[in-house]
């Protein structure tokens, strides 16, 4: 009889944030098309070590499965990508799976990435209605506009682009790549373009777009391919603007 194909897989394991830290090793059988993921769900069906020790289902956070939620990223190999999307198949094995280290640990592999929506929530990433009564038809936006900001609209959140950038430390309070994509979409829109001032203030604040050191990993390790540098680079111009003409009205 052949023998059954198997996955081997690490997972760093810490009962929370205050817990010490370990490793489990698992060997799962394989299966086609396999992924990051389904690992972790055969685990909680037979949670049992690769040396025979009894243990507990993994925490993580999972949604979508099609890479659309950004819920499953995590460090896989060493590498901020997302769970759903990362196939066996592809990978270097034993399959190294750790927690994300720049948001606070809740358990196991779940983090909490409040900090990326306080920050949306601090640049106006939205666009601002009023809807106690019919405004009528709003703005048309060109296709040139539409095209341009398509791409930026598909950000997931899940994290990725400050998991990768080494300004995002202990030392400061950066936003990120994604956030400050964000102030590019919405001060797009001819709506959200009436609160650009506030949203590039917000975002020359303390752990603002200055804090950029222009490392780019940001753009390579976005599972949506968003042009995260040309946002950068975009907003900064419109920082600097903004500030120079502050300056100048005194």
């Amino acid at each position: 009889m052949a023998e059954t194909k198997q996955v081997i897989v690490k997972v760093k394991r810490q009962a929370g944030p205050k817990e010490a830290a370990r490793w489990e090793e698992f060997s799962l059988k394989w299966r086609p098309s396999m992924n990051v993921i389904i690992c972790l769900r055969d685990i909680a069906e037979n949670p049992v070590t690769h040396d025979g020790k009894k243990t507990t289902p993994i925490t993580y956070d999972s949604n979508c499965l099609e890479e659309i939620c950004g819920s499953c990223a995590m460090l896989i190999n060493g590498k901020a990508r997302m769970a759903c999307s990362a196939l066996v198949d592809q990978l270097e094995q034993p399959i190294r799976i750790e927690p994300m280290s720049k948001f606070p640990l809740v358990r196991d592999l779940a983090v909490d990435r409040q900090f990326m929506f306080e920050s949306l929530k601090r640049v106006k990433a939205w666009i601002p209605i009023d809807g106690t009564y019919n405004l009528g038809e709003g703005p048309r936006v060109s296709p040139e506009v539409q095209e341009k900001g398509y791409p930026l609209s598909n950000c997931i959140t899940c994290g990725n682009c400050l998991e990768v950038c080494p300004q995002v430390n202990e030392h400061n309070q950066f936003v990120g790549a994604a956030i400050i994509s964000q102030v590019r979409l919405f001060n797009m829109h001819p709506t959200g373009a009436m609160n650009k001032s506030e949203r590039i203030a917000a975002i020359i604040g303390p752990g603002g777009i200055q804090e950029c050191a222009n490392a780019q990993n940001c753009v390579h390790a976005c599972p949506k391919g968003i042009p995260l540098t040309e946002s950068i680079a975009e907003v900064n111009r419109d920082a600097w603007k903004q500030a120079l003409l502050s300056w100048l009205v005194g």
